[in-house]
């Protein structure tokens, strides 16, 4: 999982995160093994719903995504292999276009150091994610969080299948946009290696200041005051790598956006109380949590977690300006994606996308 050259020890994060973890909520074996059925049916029921909602179907000839329902370790286990599949590469060629490789030692000590605070930030991750459609690293698959989803449920004493079946439609709606938009993947891709090609600093320099991060992430886990913090804002300095940011804002606003529209969007006649769920859900969402903790001190401005809201808005504002076939042209290229300035005004992408003003019907 890890080189000699990489600025993570992911084999290490690995490990430490399963070592950390917490466990679960308590169950029976029986009722564990009835929650893995209902979530795989649930699923395969979302999908249709999802489709018919948003008018997208999966590329012809693409792959069959997979749909896994894991536990906490298994969880942390797949983020370490993707985030290795997707920045060891791009670290390896940024050391040898600036020819500034470490030696060996000092690449294994700092490392195993950022690999032992990536697994922490992990551990504490794997309690919180309910789901997740993965991006990089093995080609598409969709996780199910199972411990993860059963605590929530009965935490905010909603049903549990209208609970199953809400978030998986949240779910497989990531699923559907990567398999139906082919050219969303490596859009994501190419931005971040435009990210890292655009930065001054070594690699040995990046990782100094990536354990400079992690450590106020877990700071901010355990609710520490340590001043303001840029956050990931600190390894940019270069006027290119924040206007890759933005865009990798926006897309990523985007498709939560989207998510969030159709979880709500099926009715109460797909999911009975989901007016109750979005009721205790967004309840649980406020407040300064640790989740909210780490995300603040990740991104290291609150305007960022503001424009990830901001997907929401967009997406309804588009739909109700032009119908999902008007919104729909978002996916025709990386040219017709919002900027980040039209999160918050869909009609200025109406006019620039589709040509014409923007006028509720």
């Amino acid at each position: 999982m890890s080189s000699a050259s990489s600025m993570v020890d992911w084999a290490l994060a690995g490990r430490t995160a399963r070592r950390l973890v917490s466990p679960g909520p308590s169950t029976t074996r029986e009722d564990a093994a009835a929650v893995v059925r209902e979530l795989h049916e649930a699923a395969a029921t979302a999908v249709a719903h999802v489709e018919a909602l948003t008018g997208l179907s999966p590329a012809p000839g693409g792959p069959v995504p997979e749909v896994a329902v894991v536990d906490r370790p298994a969880w942390a286990d797949a983020n370490a292999r993707g985030m290795a599949a997707l920045l060891d590469p791009l670290v390896e060629k940024l050391a040898e276009q600036q020819d500034s490789r470490p030696g060996v030692l000092a690449t294994a000590i700092g490392s195993r150091a950022t690999g032992l605070q990536a697994g922490g930030l992990l551990a504490f991750l794997s309690s919180r994610v309910l789901g997740q459609y993965e991006i990089f690293g093995t080609g598409g698959r969709l996780l199910l969080v199972a411990p993860n989803i059963v605590a929530t449920e009965r935490k905010l004493g909603v049903d549990p299948s209208d609970f199953r079946l809400w978030v998986c439609l949240h779910e497989v709606t990531h699923q559907l946009q990567f398999t139906a938009v082919p050219w969303l993947h490596g859009y994501l891709e190419e931005q971040i290696a435009e990210f890292v090609a655009a930065t001054d600093l070594a690699p040995e320099a990046l990782r100094e200041r990536l354990q400079d991060l992690l450590r106020g992430v877990v700071d901010a886990v355990r609710g520490g005051q340590s001043g303001e913090s840029e956050g990931l804002m600190a390894l940019v300095r270069d006027p290119r790598q924040r206007a890759v940011l933005d865009r990798v804002t926006a897309v990523m606003s985007l498709v939560e956006g989207h998510a969030e529209y159709v979880m709500d969007g099926v009715g109460p006649e797909v999911v009975p109380s989901v007016r109750t769920l979005r009721k205790r859900f967004a309840q649980r969402r406020k407040g300064a949590g640790p989740l909210d903790r780490v995300l603040r001190r990740l991104l290291g401005l609150e305007q960022k977690m503001k424009q990830y809201a901001e997907g929401r808005v967009f997406v309804g504002g588009v739909v109700d300006l032009v119908g999902m076939e008007g919104f729909n042209r978002v996916w025709e290229g990386p040219q017709n994606l919002p900027r980040i300035e039209e999160l918050t005004a869909p009609e200025r992408w109406v006019e620039r996308v589709l040509g014409r003003p923007a006028v509720l019907a």
